[in-house]
């Protein structure tokens, strides 16, 4: 979560058109656990709006002017590792959803999904765990599936894989395959008959081993790196 936990998220809002900012304004304001905090209108503004005020999520146009939403979420992630960057667009097609999410951003939303599923997104990413529209789930695992990588070999000549795999306990290859699945941190804890602080601290070792900063890039990597099989 954010780093003042007795007091309300900070949630900076980026998005060229007006109408927009203000509904989304308006779906923040009325949660008592969030606060909008600031505004941009193009991704330049956005990374020195970060600066100045440190928002704990950045709710994220990607298609804006002077600087897009992409390269300001890379830049932003970069410089503020413990920000979150939500991205909130229309656009739910490859060209977008990929590099949005190897950008850094933790999560992918649609426009048109309702007040309550942006709010519940929001809320999602701030606790650490992903959040990414069916439709752009769809998209994510077909890219994957059209253009899987080459087995990366290691220095020592073994299959990058499997050296993954061999680093990963047991239980936290399962959860990592449950994540795959869009399961919670609550729903794996349930299932496996765990606590949810064991669940994150599974979650954590596995996002370290795999060289990862969140949930979403864990579940690219695993589909990517043939951990986990793609449905």
């Amino acid at each position: 979560m954010h780093e003042d936990s007795a007091g309300p998220a900070k949630v900076l809002i980026v998005d060229d058109q007006r109408l927009m900012l203000g509904a989304l304004r308006v779906f923040i304001d009325h949660e008592e656990d969030l606060v909008v905090v600031g505004e941009a209108q193009d991704g330049r503004t956005a990374v020195a709006q970060c600066r100045a005020l440190r928002p704990d999520l950045v709710l994220m146009d990607l298609q804006m002017p002077v600087l897009d939403g992409v390269e300001a979420t890379r830049a932003i992630t970069d410089e503020f590792p413990a920000t979150r960057v939500l991205a909130v667009t229309t656009f739910s097609s490859e060209d977008w959803v990929i590099p949005a999410l190897r950008a850094g951003a933790s999560g992918y939303v649609l426009k048109d999904s309702e007040p309550h599923e942006i709010v519940g997104a929001v809320r999602a990413v701030l606790a650490g765990e992903s959040a990414v529209s069916r439709g752009v789930a769809a998209t994510l695992i077909r890219s994957v599936v059209a253009d899987p990588p080459a087995p990366r070999a290691r220095a020592d000549g073994s299959d990058g894989a499997a050296a993954l795999r061999r680093a990963l306990s047991e239980r936290e290859l399962t959860v990592l395959e449950l994540l795959c699945e869009g399961l919670s941190n609550k729903e794996i804890a349930a299932q496996l008959y765990l606590s949810e602080p064991t669940v994150k601290s599974h979650l954590s070792h596995v996002l370290t081993k795999l060289g990862v900063r969140d949930r979403v890039q864990a579940v690219i990597a695993a589909y990517r790196t043939g951990l986990v099989r793609i449905p």
